[in-house]
């Protein structure tokens, strides 16, 4: 069980953190990096993230809860409305917004709505501008991409960062600590998320999913764990746990891709998302996947209420 610390220094400060920014802009990669565990899931494809995560990063002179939110976008869907109110909500509670702009992209339309909606905020919380992914580009571009991020807004501070190649992703956390008040720490020393492990479960999961999907159905996915118990009548030194879970797409159709032929994808699926739940839970498990049909599930005010989507 972890326990609280109890050599807090005076000075020591702890508060929230929020990332924002268009969608796949690298939120997610640079929450896992400053955490130091893999607590959000990543993905190439665009709206990976459909919850808020908190990730917990423990220092000795700091403690900073990052939320980790979907990407502010112009939604399509009922779903992605609701994504955008979750965003616009957690911007009014926490002590310092990141905002994420990624260096090997132009600074779009997209990026200047979340600018605007930002300046409304920046008089009570400050903004910090964090250009991404700068391993992506050569060392000219990111300097272009600096001037471009200083147009943008009057930001409290613009670092370029790498999570992943960890290049100054301590500055990161440096920056954003500088504007938490003093307080001790909020959640336990060696607590990494709040998350229910259902939740962070059903997210491996949806994780594989992405990965094998590819471009064919990654909005139409939605993903809960139905059980999720230790098996009764094992030996203590041999635990097993058993994991049932649903996924569910929009049309008979898209199961179809789900499975594959003879099954062989979602038994691919199983095989990928099995490693990360075993590292999750520290135990061996035996993980059961049922592919089900919500017809349309992201315009439907009930069924999105069901999937866990209703931030009423």
């Amino acid at each position: 069980m972890s326990m609280f610390r109890t050599d807090v220094p005076e000075d020591h400060q702890a508060g929230f953190a929020c990332f924002v920014g268009r969608p796949n802009t690298g939120k997610s990669t640079l929450t896992n990096a400053l955490v130091g565990a893999k607590i959000a899931i990543t993905s190439e494809k665009p709206q990976t993230t459909r919850h808020t995560i908190r990730g917990i990063v423990h220092r000795d002179d700091h403690q900073t809860v990052l939320v980790d939110t979907p990407g502010l976008h112009r939604p399509r869907t009922l779903l992605g409305a609701r994504l955008n109110d979750l965003v616009v909500s957690t911007l009014a509670e926490v002590d310092v917004i990141g905002f994420c702009l990624p260096a090997d992209e132009r600074i779009g339309p997209g990026d200047r709505y979340i600018a605007e909606q930002l300046g409304q905020v920046a008089s009570r919380t400050p903004v910090v501008a964090l250009l991404t992914k700068v391993d992506k580009v050569e060392r000219e571009q990111v300097a272009a991409a600096l001037m471009a991020v200083t147009e943008l807004g009057d930001f409290a501070e613009i670092v370029p960062v790498s999570a992943k190649d960890d290049f100054q992703v301590d500055t990161v956390d440096e920056v954003l600590a500088k504007f938490l008040p003093l307080s001790p720490p909020l959640y336990p020393d060696g607590d990494l998320t709040d998350e229910p492990e259902s939740v962070m479960v059903a997210e491996l999961v949806r994780e594989a999913l992405l990965e094998d999907v590819r471009d064919e159905l990654p909005h139409s996915l939605a993903v809960q764990v139905e059980e999720m118990n230790p098996r009764e009548g094992r030996p203590d030194d041999s635990p097993l746990w058993d994991v049932h879970v649903n996924i569910f797409v929009e049309r008979p159709s898209q199961k179809a891709i789900v499975i594959g032929r003879k099954g062989a994808r979602l038994k691919e699926i199983g095989t990928r998302a099995r490693q990360g739940i075993q590292a999750l839970l520290g135990t061996p498990i035996y993980l059961d996947l049922h592919v089900k049909v919500a017809k349309d599930w992201q315009r439907d005010p009930k069924q999105l209420g069901r999937l866990g989507f209703d931030f009423s």
